[in-house]
């Protein structure tokens, strides 16, 4: 999941209140029709978000809008049917500090379920924390946990928090028991995330959401930029997703406009180095499930097919442990 919704890198989450129903304007090609979907190779969603705000509170979640309801396990498969992705990890959803326990037990318990196709899972975490070893302590004992994610690209969190000592202890305990880092960041803070890398060379990080770029940018050249001083480090790797809830409303991008941002983030990291991921229901903000995969599957149709089957399942095995 995500909290990791937000329609400009510095909050995704203020996209909700500026969504249009445009969605031909995506300018998806015909051919990824959910027909032609069903016989593509399989599909590994490193990034799925589940809520029930009946029984947790999402603070950043809107009052209105696509994502102000509760999303649960129907609502995916119905969102990726004939899409052929085959497992999922979850991702957590910024739920109250005083829920992050019962969120990890609640997904553990899913993970435990072969029916419902989660094999791994991404859970909440305050690395600063005083009390942050004891929790860590906690989740290990779960089944199907990989690691923590602290949303960090919202207004209350300072640049450079990612730097300060309290992180970076907890950064480093992370790695020393063999879980990982979730990175969900402004763009504009990955210089001090490539400083927070080479600070933690046991951890291992996947970067959200090819860092952030901004749809409404004029230029992609600092992101570019700064993704480039974070590939630098070998303990990274990237998820391609996420950055279309940065357009202006739903169906407000075209292929032109996002492809060079695939590919920059693909060939920038390596084809060992990203994963495909859905991130939904956030991707709602910007397109559907299927034009959101569709979309990537066509960007990289020309890679090859050993690279795209790492992008798409294989990458994703190895990175959260999911053999």
């Amino acid at each position: 999941m995500r909290t990791e919704s937000t329609n400009s890198p510095m909050d995704r989450r203020s996209a909700v209140k500026t969504m249009a129903a445009a969605a031909a304007a995506c300018a998806i090609p015909q051919t990824h029709s959910l027909a032609t979907e069903a016989n593509a190779m399989q599909v590994i969603d490193t990034h799925q978000h589940l809520w029930d705000i009946e029984k947790f509170t999402l603070p950043w979640l809107p009052k209105d809008g696509p994502l102000a309801k509760s999303y649960g396990l129907a609502d995916y498969r119905k969102a990726t049917e004939g899409l052929n992705v085959v497992k999922t990890v979850y991702m957590e959803v910024d739920v109250a500090e005083s829920q992050q326990l019962a969120e990890a037990e609640l997904v553990s318990g899913y993970c435990s379920d072969p029916a419902t196709g989660m094999v791994g899972a991404v859970i909440s975490g305050r690395p600063a924390s005083p009390g942050f070893g004891e929790y860590v302590g906690k989740v290990l004992k779960l089944k199907g946990i990989r690691g923590i994610r602290q949303v960090l690209h919202v207004p209350a969190t300072p640049s450079g928090f990612c730097l300060e000592k309290a992180f970076i202890d907890g950064i480093r305990l992370l790695g020393s028991k063999g879980l990982s880092y979730d990175l969900c960041v402004k763009h504009t803070e990955l210089p001090n995330v490539a400083k927070l890398l080479a600070a933690c060379p046991d951890t291992r990080f996947i970067l959200d959401h090819c860092g952030n770029p901004d749809l409404k940018d004029a230029s992609q050249d600092p992101w570019k930029k700064n993704l480039e001083l974070v590939a630098r480090h070998p303990n990274v790797v990237v998820k391609v997703s996420g950055f279309l809830a940065s357009a202006p409303g739903f169906g407000q991008w075209k292929l032109d406009q996002v492809a060079p941002i695939i590919n920059h983030t693909i060939d920038t990291f390596g084809p060992d180095r990203a994963m495909f991921a859905g991130d939904w229901p956030v991707v709602l903000l910007g397109a559907s499930y299927s034009q959101w995969l569709g979309t990537v599957r066509e960007v990289v149709k020309n890679r090859p097919e050993a690279d795209q089957k790492k992008l798409f399942h294989d990458n994703a095995v190895r990175v959260y442990r999911l053999a």
